[in-house]
């Protein structure tokens, strides 16, 4: 977002000699000293932790602001008032006063010349500190990966994703997707593919129908981005050819703008899809598919086409059933899914935290009975009769014939007005277990006690207030523990911070065996 407050926030200089020594990346907490996700004043160069650590950054921006609440405001007050801050690691520059990230610059160009010289002094330290870096992982690869897990210690083999100019809604995406461990391993194994001659020999390629160049392969980029996220030998990956190919395929990506993680996911996943349709190797998608017996057993939802390992994982079947009002005509038509887009209830969007008192709280079960209540259509959605052979009033309601194995549920907070696109920031309360979706089957008499029963796995959260603009992060269970996935920085967290997040896009994983008796 373009912010206002640059002029009057941004004070230091570029080369300021009041900059902590050492790599940015790594500066301390000056509150904590704690070395995890440091931002820089942008007003008085001091270094505090982020809202994901302790929050110290915030904290000095709300101290400052102390005397401007309580006292009459002066030029020199005016002038110094602590907003803005900058990402020691990403670069990204965030204003508290806007409560959003800042695209825009000063007339002196000094946002720029300080992300410059934070660059300089990130290569510089990276230069002299190489040698000592290699020698020290040829003696042991793993020691800077160890954490404390119980008193006890374990290594951290998760991989973090370069932000490469705002492109933390699709790393979010690629990390909840990694952690789809039926889906990703789907890619990861998947057989060795043909190799071409003349200029692009050596190099993998798939039979594509995505698009018409065979010289690149968004499945062939997507299986080593997911290859490269759980190695454990880097702490972060780089996913520029994975990005290139998207940007080949998907013009509505192209350029460093700030997506929609939700609309890339669909995109994603429909691209992934076609491209399988076309086989790999000379080899059928369907020869493929039926190695894995349990996939192709339940794979029965097509979307545009032959079905894949997409629609074998994340495809369901929605039935949708209209009632004329006037004749009481029954229409009903069979809609494949691969994800549901739930409307937060308008009664509860003044609802933003966890624990805001007044009025109940919304959960997710508020928004799964939204979608699938009897709705009656308003005056611009009349339904063509064809009994009464014209538009007349009618009802309309979502019955769920068949759920997939990994249930993606999208909360829309996003809402266009006349001029622009608002956010809902209300909290909903999600389940971590038992989400039970049987109460919302077509036919549950015919579902068995387990088949119904979801655990969550990843999280998309979305900061900020605008779709253009704003973070993305994400939450993802792995071997039983849980990750927060902040682009190239991944830290272990808790259940407890999980279910505090203001959900964008939900991940729930079908239960394969009882682990518990929660239940939503």
């Amino acid at each position: 977002m373009e912010c206002p407050h640059l002029g009057s926030s941004v004070c230091i200089a570029p080369d300021s000699a009041k900059f902590p020594q050492g790599s940015p990346s790594s500066w301390c907490c000056s509150v904590c000293r704690s070395n995890k996700s440091p931002w820089v004043c942008l007003t008085c160069s001091s270094v505090h932790c982020g809202r994901y650590v302790n929050g110290h950054a915030k904290k000095h921006y709300e101290d400052a602001q102390i005397p401007v609440t309580h006292h009459k405001k002066t030029e020199k007050q005016e002038k110094v008032q602590h907003t803005v801050c900058m990402d020691c690691s990403s670069y990204s520059t965030y204003c508290y006063r806007c409560d959003d990230f800042v695209v825009n610059d000063t007339k002196l160009g000094l946002v720029q010349k300080v992300r410059e010289h934070l660059q300089n002094l990130e290569n510089s330290a990276f230069t002299s500190d190489r040698h000592r870096k290699r020698k020290l992982l040829e003696n042991s690869s793993l020691n800077s990966k160890l954490l404390k897990v119980n008193g006890s210690t374990t290594a951290l083999c998760a991989t973090g994703l370069r932000n490469l100019g705002n492109t933390c809604f699709m790393n979010a995406i690629l990390q909840s997707l990694s952690n789809i461990q039926q889906f990703c391993c789907y890619f990861k194994e998947l057989p060795a593919v043909e190799l071409r001659n003349g200029k692009t020999a050596g190099r993998r390629t798939y039979h594509t129908r995505s698009q018409g160049d065979n010289n690149v392969s968004l499945v062939e980029e997507f299986r080593k981005t997911l290859c490269a996220l759980w190695q454990g030998s880097q702490t972060a990956f780089s996913p520029e050819s994975l990005f290139y190919v998207v940007w080949k395929i998907m013009p509505n990506f192209r350029g460093y703008q700030q997506q929609d993680a939700h609309e890339f996911m669909r995109y994603l996943l429909d691209h992934l899809h076609l491209e399988l349709q076309g086989g790999f190797n000379g080899v059928s998608r369907s020869v493929i598919l039926q190695e894995n017996s349990s996939l192709a057993a339940s794979n029965k939802c097509c979307i545009n086409g032959a079905s894949t390992v997409v629609t074998a994982i994340f495809g369901g079947i929605l039935q949708n059933e209209v009632n004329c009002l006037i004749c009481g005509t029954e229409s009903r038509k069979f809609d494949p899914f691969l994800d549901l887009s739930l409307d937060i209830p308008s009664q509860f969007r003044n609802k933003r935290t966890k624990n805001q008192e007044g009025g109940p709280m919304c959960t997710l079960r508020d928004c799964l009975r939204s979608f699938t209540d009897l709705e009656e259509l308003d005056e611009t959605e009349l339904y063509m009769c064809h009994k009464c052979k014209k538009k007349q009033k009618s009802t309309k309601k979502f019955w769920i014939q068949k759920l997939p194995k990994v249930l993606c549920l999208h909360l829309k907070r996003f809402h266009w007005t006349a001029y622009l696109r608002n956010k809902v920031d209300t909290y909903v309360e999600f389940p971590l277990r038992g989400l039970d979706m049987k109460c919302y089957l077509l036919e549950p008499e015919n579902s068995g006690p387990e088949s119904c029963l979801y655990d969550l796995v990843a999280v998309v959260v979305h900061h900020g207030s605008g779709v253009g603009s704003g973070h993305y992060t994400a939450y993802a269970a792995h071997e039983g523990r849980w990750f927060h996935f902040n682009d190239s920085t991944v830290t272990l967290t808790d259940e407890e911070t999980v279910v505090k997040a203001k959900a964008y896009i939900l991940f729930y994983v079908e239960r394969q065996a009882k682990s518990g008796s929660d239940k939503l």
